[in-house]
């Protein structure tokens, strides 16, 4: 009687089963290997090594381990017999329970004594597995009975099979592989949550396209890193319609909302009904008020209750002052908030505030927005000011749709609703609606505006205003008239106000406001004395007011051909933003224009390292993840000329923004892509690109307006349109004219890549207006190109690699390369084509080609030639790659014609 390959899993009988698969036959249930390779190569290690017995996989439930025994069987291949072994719940008190099958088969003879039993079940798998290596997959290993442990004791020791056992943790193995364990003789491999970068792997196993960086943050946070919660979070969301394929990239349409989730449901209630009452209402509160302090909490329940669910991993606690307590695993608290009733949600609610609402002039961001939606879903009412805090706070966190919720709330009646239709303005603009954003701030009348005897309030109405106006063309024409009507009506209400009283602080928000429109409009070099008036800290005490000015100052310096002078002050403004951390939004501003001033000085590594993971030591960094610091992270890739790299994270945003778009960063992410796209040679997705930025309209300020053209333009160049040379060549003087000498630069040497004398004469002239080294490799080029000069080029090239700029450089050597050959160079020439060679890895589509037409060495003609570099002989080498001596040398051949040179020792630092 032979052993069926029946499935242990679903349909399955709850006792006692065993079964013998193939590798080939579980594909569909090794969904998160590709996360786990360093384990999966622990464990071939252990079945593969000559003195062990196999492994034990251990870790907590749903990590993984049994589809990850079943994929460390499939990497053996199909010559291994495999035997997987599982008990149900009576396994441990049953007698040879995980062995009852094999049992079944043997013949009465062996039936007379354990030892019979021991040696007929050790030649029945042997005989099964007829000469082939023999692996047991024994799942639950720590309910298996006594009899059956030592039945497989005998099996291992006996060298019958190599064994995988699966269980929580080595506490829970049989005493007897205790000692085996101890003897090295078997390997733990213990398996924790993700990570996620592993949670990105899972995602693209199952998902099989492209996944946003947004999806990745948000699932891995829900579930903890949780694989098996992973599979059932991505199943709801398939079968919710909020997990869709944006143009070949998986995202999310919108929040994360688990009412009705089924397969997390179940898992929830199973750990529900294994939990006591008092945790069960902790649990409650904790999913209703996402956090609570731990000296209230405990106030409210038991202590004991409470460091009993923090030793269990239930909750953490973190290391703030306040020691907020929270669910460790989010999804918990998403699955049971869905479970209570209103009655029972507004009963929590009362519990925790005691019958008193918090102030919210005291409440952090996340707290006011924590305690707001607590509130709406209990469908009680917010008061007025916590409205309008709450709207404010979602403005803070980029949650526009949460902030006209709360914005809605507020009653014309209100003493809040105009600051709280300030808000909703705010909102709008975010979602990229500057229509109805104008629309909320004109519903207030102009006897309403007449009738606010708070100047801030009526400065930062005007400020609202402007800013909305600037977003419309056949608004943003009236934003002077605006902006005097309100100094008027400041000067004659405040007239000898000093800050910081209120009329001039109100008078300093208003002139900030006539900055922000200059710099809109790109009026950046007539605007530097009044900004740098205006951040001087000696004449300036409203710390507001003078970091504001003192930001858009170093944009300015950035655009102007004052790279360095920006860097300067960023630098220094660094080190100040922490004392101004009550200036609500100045942080995200700062970094924000600090992006665009590094970007400006071809800085575009430090323009990443900004976009790092948020944590508590890095404060200034940009939390990565949302759409915006995709797109920023592709921009800075496809700065640099490495557009394979930039693919990714621009298609990601593309995806996201096209479902909800943010401001006008679709445009940004259209013609960044589109350049990305050109510069790897992709025709076909550079013009998609390409058409899709012309059917999206909008309007972004200046500097983002004249990036995402030149990124347009710039593929345009790169897809041979003589159009986009001639745009970008008038937008450069233009530029020049009005003193934005850097963009001016980097839109000529763009143009330039095919330039003519006085082209280049002109970049020359532009670059002496510029500071830095993205200035001087500008220069060096220009000379190079202008007087055919291999080593003016080579310089250029060397500088343009330590600003990592892919593109640059290899337009440098690729002319170097002519040039040193026609004057009969051939040391420059063989430097220049080695760099060239080298630039391949990354720059899949050269600028410029060479006219000489010498090829880059191949991927074998590379290998060759570095072992011939280190002195390697032709045999060596033929052995070294698996080839013949002739044909080493004929690749060899072709190496010292296309690098010009004549020995071996030439080849030494050029390949």
């Amino acid at each position: 009687m032979s052993i069926e390959p029946l499935s242990w899993g679903r349909g399955s009988t709850p006792h006692d089963v065993g079964l013998r698969a193939h590798a080939s036959e579980a594909p569909e249930q090794q969904w998160s290997a590709p996360a786990r390779s360093a384990n999966l190569e622990a464990i071939h290690t252990a079945l593969t090594s000559e003195n062990s017995l196999g492994a034990v996989i251990t870790g907590s439930r749903g990590v993984g381990k049994s589809s990850l025994a079943r994929a460390a069987v499939a990497d053996l291949g199909p010559d291994v017999w495999s035997l997987q072994l599982r008990n149900g719940p009576a396994g441990s008190t049953t007698p040879y329970g995980c062995l009852s099958f094999l049992l079944a088969r043997l013949p009465q003879a062996y039936m007379g004594s354990p030892t019979a039993i021991l040696r007929g079940i050790t030649s029945l798998i042997r005989s099964d597995a007829a000469g082939r290596p023999c692996i047991i997959t024994l799942d639950t290993a720590g309910s298996i009975d006594d009899m059956s442990a030592g039945v497989l004791l005998n099996v291992l020791l006996t060298g019958t099979a190599k064994i995988i056992a699966v269980a929580p943790g080595i506490s829970d193995l049989p005493a007897d592989f205790h000692w085996l364990l101890t003897d090295h003789r078997l390997t733990e491999v213990r398996l924790s949550n993700l990570n996620e970068l592993q949670t990105r792997q899972v995602l693209l196993s199952l998902l099989g396209h492209r996944v946003s960086a947004s999806l990745v943050n948000t699932y891995h946070r829900m579930v903890g890193g949780n694989p098996l919660l992973l599979k059932a979070l991505v199943t709801e969301q398939q079968l919710s319609g909020n997990l869709v394929l944006s143009d070949s990239v998986w995202t999310l349409r919108d929040k994360v909302v688990l009412d009705g989730a089924a397969s997390l449901d179940d898992i929830v209630r199973s750990r529900w009904s294994r939990e006591t009452p008092e945790t069960r209402e902790v649990i409650e509160m904790l999913s209703c008020a996402r956090r609570v302090e731990l000296s209230r909490l405990t106030s409210i329940y038991s202590a004991d209750v409470v460091a009993d669910m923090e030793d269990d991993g239930l909750l953490g606690i973190d290391d703030s002052d306040h020691r907020w307590v929270s669910l460790r695993e989010k999804y918990i608290g998403d699955v049971v908030r869905t479970w209570l009733s209103i009655a029972r949600r507004r009963e929590l609610r009362s519990v925790l505030l005691g019958g008193q609402e918090p102030d919210p002039v005291g409440m952090t961001v996340e707290e006011l927005m924590a305690f707001a939606a607590w509130t709406h879903e209990c469908e009680a009412e917010l008061s007025p000011a916590f409205a309008l805090a709450a709207a404010e706070a979602a403005v803070q966190l980029f949650d526009p749709k949460f902030a006209l919720t709360y914005a809605d709330m507020l009653k014309r009646t209100d003493p809040q609703w105009v600051p709280a239709q300030r808000q909703k303005a705010a909102a709008y603009l975010q979602l990229d609606m500057p229509v109805q954003a104008l629309s909320a701030l004109d519903e207030i009348t102009r006897p309403e505006i007449d009738a606010l005897d708070d100047a801030e309030e009526y400065a930062h109405l005007v400020a609202a205003k402007a800013r909305v106006m600037m977003r419309l063309p056949n608004q943003a024409g009236k934003v002077p008239a605006l902006l005097a009507e309100a100094r008027e009506r400041l000067a004659s209400a405040g007239r000898g106000a000093s800050w910081p009283e209120p009329g001039a602080a109100a008078r300093n928000r208003v002139a900030l406001t006539e900055f922000e429109y200059r710099a809109f409009a790109g009026d950046y070099a007539a605007l530097i004395p009044a900004l740098e008036s205006a951040a001087d800290p000696a004449s300036n005490p409203d710390a507001e007011y003078r970091m504001n000015a003192a930001i858009i100052l170093m944009t300015a310096l950035a655009l102007t051909g004052r790279e360095m002078d920006a860097l300067s002050l960023m630098r220094q403004l660094g080190g100040q933003i922490s004392d101004a951390s009550h200036v609500v939004g100045l942080r995200e501003r700062y970094n924000r224009e600090a992006y665009l001033v590094l970007l400006m000085a071809g800085q575009w590594r430090r323009c990443i390292d900004l976009l790092g993971t948020h944590n508590a030591e890095e404060p200034s960094r940009l939390p990565f993840g949302s759409a915006a610091a995709e797109l920023a992270a592709g921009i800075a890739y496809v700065y640099s000329g490495r557009g394979a790299a930039a693919l990714d994270p621009l298609m990601s945003a593309a995806a996201q923004l096209e479902l909800q778009p943010v401001q006008t960063a679709l445009r940004f992410a259209y013609s960044a892509t589109a350049l990305a796209h050109a510069q790897i040679g992709n025709v076909v997705q550079a013009r998609k690109y390409l058409a899709k930025l012309q059917r999206v309209s909008g309007t972004s300020g200046f500097a983002t307006d004249s990036l995402i053209d030149f990124c347009a333009l710039v593929s345009g160049r790169w897809l041979n349109d003589p159009d986009a040379v001639s745009k970008l060549k008038q937008s450069a003087r233009r530029n020049m004219d009005a003193g934005r000498y850097t963009i001016a630069g980097v839109e000529l040497l763009a143009a330039t890549v095919n330039g003519s004398d006085a082209d280049f004469r002109l970049l020359e002239e532009i670059a002496d207006h510029r500071q830095g080294p993205l200035a001087e490799v500008s220069r060096l080029i220009a000379l190079g190109s202008r007087t055919r000069d291999a080593k003016v080029l080579l310089a250029g090239g060397e500088l343009a690699a330590t600003l990592e700029l892919d593109a640059v450089e290899a337009r440098c050597m690729a002319l170097a390369v002519d040039f040193a050959r026609q004057d009969g160079d051939s040391m420059s020439a063989r430097t220049a084509q080695a760099r060239l060679d080298i630039l391949a890895a990354t720059v899949t589509n050269l600028p410029i080609v060479p006219s000489s037409g010498s090829p880059l060495l191949t991927s074998r003609e590379r290998q060759i030639a570095r072992l011939a570099g280190r002195g390697a002989s032709n045999r060596d080498i033929a052995l070294e790659m698996g080839v013949s001596v002739r044909t080493v040398e004929g690749h060899l051949y072709q190496v010292f014609t296309k690098l010009g040179v004549t020995s071996r020792g030439d080849l030494t630092g050029l390949v």
